[in-house]
């Protein structure tokens, strides 16, 4: 995973647009007037919304754009309120908080790109198209939602002809993954975002792709597996840099642990999805329960989401 300097932010909103039935595009900019920092490709953005709410979202402009930044958030009213305050609270004018960007989703150089994206899971793959045909590699985009009338930036999308896949849920079905996905392809990388069911059948379709070929970005956490629940127990967090040691009880994150030791490590989703609380393992087995880290990121042991994940053995040292 790749992570880059952050920095907090005063940003002001210069516009808001609807880009589809429900999904609602706001366009940021320094509330300074300044240049916003450098982001590539994947990146997200944490913004502080009226209610004290604090949600990610994905950049979805021009990264080449250092006076503006455009997220989209699609209207949904069983959310945990983050949709809704930006729905009926924003207003062009409106100053929030900000920190970022972060980059859990980066678009790594290929040759060949297969983009798949489902309904709002639109919003990171825009920049990455943009880059893909800028550096003349070989691309597809299959893209899907429930109705075209729900389908955001489909008017953007039409400047790449062909190589965009449109696949209406009502007009189509299901997008077609087995006919893309069916034969693996050395060298083509597979990047897509979506509703949940729409990863697991992207994980299920590539068995026989080569390792690292499939990168995903989840707006949701997956939840820890029976086993994972079965297998939990206390477990003892030492803080290396700060001189506290603090047992985690099961039910407990490390990061409430620590909080009640008077170590506050920093943190935003807490789901495991955002990477802002993403520590270094000193010494210990993480049982990792992000939807973030990749497989190798996982074996390897290196770095935790001390907001999710807890320990396999007795004991872990963090660098906190």
């Amino acid at each position: 995973m790749t992570t880059h300097d952050e920095v907090d932010l005063a940003l002001l909103v210069r516009q808001l647009r609807w880009e589809s039935d429900g999904v609602l595009s706001v366009t940021l900019e320094d509330a300074a007037g300044g240049d916003l920092p450098v982001w590539q490709p994947g990146a997200h953005v944490d913004l502080h919304l009226p209610g004290g709410l604090v949600r990610q979202y994905s950049l979805s402009g021009d990264p080449g754009d250092r006076r503006a930044w455009r997220v989209a958030v699609l209207r949904e009213p069983a959310s945990r309120g983050g949709s809704v305050a930006v729905h009926e609270q924003l207003r062009a004018g409106t100053v929030l908080r900000a920190r970022g960007p972060r980059n859990n989703f980066e678009l790594l150089e290929s040759t060949r790109y297969l983009f798949v994206a489902g309904g709002i899971g639109i919003t990171p793959i825009l920049p990455m198209v943009r880059a893909a045909e800028r550096a003349g590699a070989d691309w597809t985009l299959l893209y899907g939602g429930r109705t075209r009338g729900s389908m955001a930036f489909l008017g953007e999308l039409t400047a790449y002809g062909d190589k965009v896949v449109t696949h209406p849920q009502d007009e189509a079905g299901l997008l077609p993954l087995g006919a893309h996905l069916g034969t693996p392809r050395e060298g083509t990388l597979v990047y897509g975002c979506g509703p949940e069911p729409l990863l697991q059948a992207l994980e299920a379709a590539m068995p026989g792709w080569p390792r690292g070929s499939l990168q995903l970005e989840r707006f949701r956490a997956v939840e820890p597996t029976a086993e994972q629940l079965a297998g939990d127990h206390d477990f003892e967090v030492e803080a290396a840099a700060s001189g506290v040691t603090v047992q985690v009880p099961v039910g407990t994150s490390i990061v409430r642990a620590l909080e009640e030791a008077g170590v506050f490590p920093e943190t935003s989703c807490e789901e495991g999805i955002c990477g802002t609380c993403e520590t270094k393992v000193v010494e210990g087995e993480p049982d990792h329960r992000d939807s973030l880290l990749s497989d190798e990121e996982r074996e390897a042991g290196g770095t935790m989401m001390i907001c999710v994940s807890r320990c396999r053995g007795r004991r872990l040292v963090l660098d906190l």
